[in-house]
């Protein structure tokens, strides 16, 4: 598919969603170095929002355009990002070119794109990546980028998106001499000390309803400034929080404004949080999803009480 899809293109703009994680960084950047590699005689250029440091040292990071160029590409390639209004300043290029190509797993993805290789059922968007690649062409730096998808959007190969294609995949990746263990470790484990401050307050200060089936952890602005760290520090807490036992659903939230919170829904088995998060014009997946509304932390963890509360009823 990728092959017919850049037929006659001579430029080609790749982004991903806005606050990008290991699968968008992952993804991106795989799919920069393999057009770099195959096609020789194409301009690529990547464009991201400004990524955390633990993923500095895959290959392409350091080539990310954090403005737009005055070009009207002949294609762009939309990838890990569920409508291109998470495109964020890229959405002006998305616009503008020629011909657009989504590459998505999540399901709350509406084909947006001209050409679309949208699958909800696949663990990452670095796995179709791994699909669309020339298998001879993947070297070791296309491989750590895929790899890091797999990886982080798979929770290390422990979410129920996990299927026997991803294993092979990582399979496959692991001959390409890439160091997987410590990739792992540098990139999903390891935390400054200031990360792990700002999980053990919001693991502190966290609460429970629906009689121990939500837990709800948030941070505002002035923590965030107490312990010195941004948005990007904040990885991994609405996973911590949903490990908690008899939790069916973890809520996350922080202040990105004033009164405007982003929150994150992780779920075990039962609840869709996607659905949930499509109330309030966010998406995702079915145990993982996000939004963005107005309003006070405890009111929008009774809102997503009240509908967690609802899925379960119709459960029993």
């Amino acid at each position: 598919m990728l092959k017919k899809v850049m037929e006659g293109v001579h430029t080609v703009a790749v982004s991903g969603h806005l606050r990008p994680d290991g699968d968008c960084v992952g993804s991106t950047t795989a799919m920069y170095l393999y057009l770099k590699k195959c096609y020789k005689n194409v301009q690529v250029d990547l464009y991201l929002d400004e990524v955390p440091d633990v993923f500095r040292e895959i290959k392409g990071v350091g080539d990310i355009l954090h403005k737009k160029k005055d070009v009207a590409y002949d294609l762009f390639i939309a990838l890990d990002c569920g409508d291109k209004e998470r495109l964020g300043f890229a959405e002006e290029i998305f616009d503008r070119a020629r011909k657009t190509f989504s590459i998505d797993h999540h399901v709350s993805n509406r084909n947006y794109g001209d050409e679309n290789y949208v699958l909800p059922d696949a663990s990452s968007t670095c796995e179709l990546c791994y699909n669309l690649f020339d298998k001879e062409e993947i070297d070791r730096d296309i491989a750590r980028s895929i790899y890091l998808g797999l990886v982080h959007d798979t929770g290390v190969f422990q979410y129920s998106n996990v299927s026997r294609s991803t294993f092979e995949a990582a399979a496959f990746l692991i001959t390409k001499d890439i160091d997987a263990p410590a990739l792992i470790d540098e990139t999903y484990y390891k935390k400054t000390y200031s990360q792990n401050q700002i999980m053990a307050r919001t693991l502190l200060e966290s609460f429970l309803l629906l009689d121990g089936k939500v837990i709800v952890g948030s941070v505002s602005k002035e923590v965030l400034k107490f312990y010195n760290v941004t948005t990007k520090d904040l990885d991994g807490i609405v996973n911590q929080l949903r490990n908690t036992k008899g939790v069916e659903v973890a809520l996350f939230m922080y202040e990105l404004e004033d009164g405007i919170y982003k929150a994150s829904l992780r779920s075990n088995k039962e609840v869709d949080v996607n659905a949930i998060a499509g109330l309030y014009g966010g998406g995702g997946h079915i145990r993982a999803a996000g939004f963005s509304m107005p309003g006070t932390a405890h009111d929008i963890a009774n809102n997503v009480a009240r509908e967690v509360e609802m899925q379960l009823n119709r459960i029993r």
